[in-house]
Parts: structure tokens; sequence; C-alpha cells
């Protein structure tokens, strides 16, 4: 008998079967998905609540931890509930950690600034009375007026250090600076004219726009970080270098760098010299006295302009950039 029929039949149930097998696969991975997504929704809401944590600016000033797992999603009965609530008691410790430490520092800023006000006092009588003394120089022994000049100088070192703790203190805690402004090529002007005088020994160069770059921001703290970032070149480089103070613009913000061709800065200081009292080795030999506050207060005083300072060394070749936004040319 012809076997067409039976064959036309058995390819539309075939047929059928891939269809329907199709479409149940095709159901049955949509309700998978939904059912999956469904149940890892809590998991996602908790990872939510970890990436925020992670984005929020822990390392410095004073942090509030207000992110929490929601109590859905802390439910102690489910794993996701656990992880849930181990996470929100773990942001409790980090929140008391991190209170306990910012307390830590606002009382260790405040006693510096206090001590730092009432060490002014004693220590302008004891160059007032060394200045005294110095002016009789003539009467007393020799060892007695070298002892004088002594007290005199550690004192005069000793007020200058007081004086940028006192300035670190403040920027510390949010004192505003004064707002008005600042020209910064006249600045770069008279910091390297005072340069020439205190190291004549060193090759001193200026590399200007045309026109003056101005900035709105404290005059003298902008003036400080100039002097303070040619000291650091004077003072941390051999006789015979070539420093340069180049100043341009960069749309709103001003770009200001010191650059010198000394021995460089240690691969292992470069990320500390911003710290206090950060101290280099014999490759940047100090000829003076330094508090190793200089570039710290930079800095800070770049901070509260809201720029930026970065260092760049290399043997051969230091260069110091300062970034600072609300440039013109004038």
């Amino acid at each position: 008998l012809p076997m067409s029929g039976v064959d036309d039949t058995m390819l539309r149930v075939l047929l059928i079967l891939v269809v329907v097998a199709g479409m149940a696969l095709v159901a049955a991975t949509t309700l998978g998905v939904v059912v999956i997504r469904r149940a890892l929704m809590p998991l996602t809401r908790v990872a939510a609540t970890a990436t925020q944590v992670a984005n929020l600016p822990l390392d410095r000033g004073e942090v509030e931890l207000p992110v929490r797992v929601p109590e859905r999603d802390a439910n102690p009965n489910t794993e996701v509930g656990q992880m849930g609530s181990a996470l929100n008691r773990m942001l409790d410790h980090i929140s008391t950690a991190l209170s306990t430490r910012q307390a830590s520092e606002t009382r260790v800023r405040q006693f510096v600034a206090d001590a730092s006000h009432e060490l002014r006092t004693p220590l302008t009588a004891i160059r007032g009375y060394t200045e005294l003394a110095q002016r009789r120089r003539a009467e007393v022994p020799d060892e007695v007026a070298h002892a004088m000049g002594r007290v005199q100088s550690e004192a005069e070192r000793m007020t200058q250090l007081v004086e940028d703790l006192l300035l670190l203190a403040r920027l510390d805690s949010g004192r505003p600076l004064e707002r008005q402004q600042a020209d910064l090529s006249q600045l770069a002007v008279d910091v390297v004219a005072d340069a020439h005088i205190a190291g004549p020994d060193h090759d001193w160069n200026l590399d200007l726009p045309d026109d003056p770059v101005v900035v709105e921001g404290d005059s003298a703290r902008l003036h400080q970080v100039l002097a303070n970032l040619l000291t650091n070149a004077r003072v941390h480089t051999p006789p015979g270098t070539a420093v340069t103070v180049a100043l341009s613009t960069n749309g709103d913000f001003a770009r200001l760098a010191v650059t010198d061709n000394g021995p460089g800065i240690p691969a292992g200081l470069q990320s500390e010299v911003f710290e206090r009292f950060a101290r280099g080795d014999t490759s940047r030999s100090r000829h003076s006295g330094s508090t190793g506050l200089g570039l710290a207060i930079v800095a800070a005083v770049v901070r509260a302009h809201g720029g930026t300072i970065a260092v760049q060394s290399r043997p051969g070749h230091t260069e110091f950039v300062v970034t600072l936004p609300g440039a013109e040319m004038r």
C-alpha cells in the first residue's frame, strides 16, 4: 500500500512536536530567568549597598556612613539575609571606628593649634631678649655672645615651625582663605626675584605668558606656595642647578610648574613628599635647617583653593605642577 499518507501524518506530528517543544523551552527559559532574577534581587540590593559604601571618601575628613542594607534584606532566616545582616554589623563597626578616628584627629588638630598659639608669646619674648643681648655683644665674653646667637637662631627656627603648624591646623579645620584677585604672574616675578637673592649660586629662570594670569584666591598664601616650592628647589639641589618657573593656562585652569635639573627625589620618597615632616636622604642633601613642613603647606594651600599638585622626578629632572581653577588672562 502507498505510505505517503502515513509519512505526511508523521511529518506533521514531528513538526508539531518541534514547535511545541521550542515554545515550551522558551517559556521555561523565560520563567527561569524571571524566577532567578526575583530570587537574586535581595543580593543585588546588598551588592548595591556595598558599592555605595566603596564609593564614599573614607580616607579623610569627617565621614558618615548613612547607607545600610534594608531590613527586608537583613532577615537572618535566609542566606542573603544573613549576608545583609553581617554587612550592616560591619558598617556599624566601621562607622564607630571612623568616628573615633575623626574625634582623635580633631583633638590633635585642636591641641596643635592651641599649643602653637600659646608658644608664640614665649618665643616672641625669647627673641626679644636675645636681640637685646645681641646689642651688647661687645660687653660679654665671646662664648656667651656665641651662645646667645645660637639661641636667637634656634628661636627663629622654632617660631617658623610654630607658624607652619598653626597654619596647617587652621587649614585642616576648614578655615576659609581670603578670596580676591591674585596675579600669579606678578607673584612669580616677585618670588623669583627673592630667590635670586637667597640663592645666587642657582640659575633662576622665568617662563611667563604675554598676558598676566589672574586667579581668585589668597595672594599671601599663593605667594607662600611659590616661595616654598622655590625654597625646596634651592635647599635640596647643589649649586649651579637651573630652576625654571613656568606659568600657563589651560581653559579655566592655571598651570604653575617649578622644574629643576638637580639629582631628583628618591623613588621611595615621591609618594610621601607632601606628608608632614617628610625627610629626604643624602641624594637631596639639605644645606640649611628645614622643618619638613614646606611641601605639606603647599599641598594644603593648593587643596584649600580647589586645586591639585603633583610631582614627577628622575635624576636630572624634577617637576612640581600646581593646577588652580578659575584662571583668566588680563
